[in-house]
This record gives C-alpha cells, structure tokens and sequence, in this order.
C-alpha cells in the first residue's frame, strides 16, 4: 500500500487487482476491506437495501463511515451476452473504475456538486478484468425522474439544472449518459452523479448539445411530456435551456476575462 498523498488518495494492492480508495472517508490509518465492494457482505449484516427509481444494479451500504452506494461495473447491449460484466484490459489507470474515481475526486476538489467517490477497484484475470466504484450516498435527495413524477418541476428546480449542467460544460466535463435517472436534486443543489466513461474535453457546443439531448431525450421517455410536447417545451424544456444558456454564457464571459 502506498502512503496517503496531499489529495488524501491511497493505491492498495491486491492479489488480482488494485484498490483506490480516499483516506478521509475511513477512520485514520484505516485501510479499505475488499470485502466492503461486495452487496453481500453487508447484506449479511443487514446493513443494505437495494436502490429504487431505476438506478439499477446499485446498493446502498449503510457502514460505520456513513452510507455509500456500491455500483458493479456491467455491460449493456449485445456484447453482455459474450463478455457479461467483463472488460479489455489496457492498463489500470484506464480501467473503467479508477477513471471515473479519479474523475470525480478532482471535481469534488475543485467545487463541483457530484458524488463523492469514496473507493474503486479492478480485479483482473488475462485479457479481461472485473470493476466496482463505491460513492458517498447524498442525503435527502430525489432523482429528477422522481421529481418529475410527483408533484412536477417547478421553474426554480428547472434553473438550478440547467446552471447546474452549463457549469459543467464550461469546464469542459463530459458526462456520457447525461438522463435524469443521473440528475439529482435535494433542498439546496442539482448533483450529478454517474460519471462512467466521462471526461474532460475541450468546450465545443457538439458534445455539449449531445448531452442534452440525451437529458431531453430521458426526460420524454419518463413521462415528463405527459401534457404533450408543446406543454413540455414551454413548461420543462425551454426554461431549463434558458437557464442554461444564460449560466453557460456566464462562464464564457468570466473566462475570457
């Protein structure tokens, strides 16, 4: 295991793989447990319950250092049917798990409102390898998916996503399944949470429009639109791009200062 650096990150090795993990969210001088990755473990303990609002394959663990969500990498599509929850190896930095956790540790660090990324891990066998990603919980906070079914979303609540994703883009942080299962929001803030596969790009309005389209796209498909499409354009959809627009200028204007 190596030391624990300036942003608090430590390397522990495995007999297959590598852990990431963040010092500061265990007890001083604590190291990570392989064990706590696994749903299991804690179910054992009755200290899991399973996520609802279609955020499949995620468990909360309710732990000692607070509560986290455990996410095993799996595949979509046809290729699951050949590779399942497996993936090429090209490196460790490059395995899906240690990518998104160092994603998401530098966010944090720099004053973005995503979820915290308390451990990751790769297990490797060959060519292939196996991941798992545990983040901090955020209290008290709904899915915009849950929002839009109870009650709607109010105009304020629209505003806050929109600056909230605009912010992000001005940063040139790419969030590749941008939907509004991804989209959190509590009393104060829009979180996004979900970072696998992004990144950090160069600004450009295609990637950008791209990503919100995926959002609008998400938000159609959950019932959003359910007064029809001209209601959700002038209810849902246009205030939030307004907000955008307006917050993502903003940004531009501070940085070319």
């Amino acid at each position: 295991m190596t030391g624990v650096g300036a942003s608090g990150v430590v390397r522990q090795e495995t007999a297959d793989g590598a852990i990431l993990f963040d010092a500061h969210a265990l007890a001083q001088g604590e190291r990570f447990d392989p064990r706590w990755f696994d749903a299991g473990f804690w179910r054992e303990q009755d200290h899991a319950t399973e996520a609802s609002g279609g955020r499949g394959g995620i468990v909360f663990a309710h732990t000692p250092n607070g509560d986290w969500a455990l996410r095993h990498y799996r595949r979509g599509g046809l290729v699951a049917r050949v590779l399942g929850d497996r993936y090429l190896w090209n490196g460790a930095e490059r395995t899906r798990s240690f990518s998104e956790f160092r994603l998401l540790h530098d966010l944090v660090a720099r004053g973005f409102d995503v979820s915290q990324a308390v451990a990751a891990r790769y297990r490797r066998s060959g060519a292939h390898y196996r991941a798992d990603l545990i983040t901090r919980v955020i209290p008290d906070a709904h899915t915009l998916v849950w929002k839009s079914q109870h009650g709607g979303i109010d105009a304020a609540t629209l505003a806050r996503i929109g600056a909230a994703i605009a912010r992000l883009h001005a940063a040139g942080v790419y969030h590749a399944d941008l939907n509004a299962h991804n989209v959190l929001i509590d009393a104060h803030k829009v979180w996004l949470i979900d970072f696998d596969r992004g990144e950090l790009r160069t600004p450009q309005s295609a990637w950008q429009l791209a990503n919100l389209s995926r959002l609008k796209r998400s938000l159609v498909k959950v019932g959003a639109a359910g007064g029809g499409d001209a209601a959700f354009e002038r209810d849902v959809w246009q205030p939030l791009m307004a907000a955008y627009e307006s917050a993502l200028a903003s940004h531009e204007k501070d940085a070319n200062r």
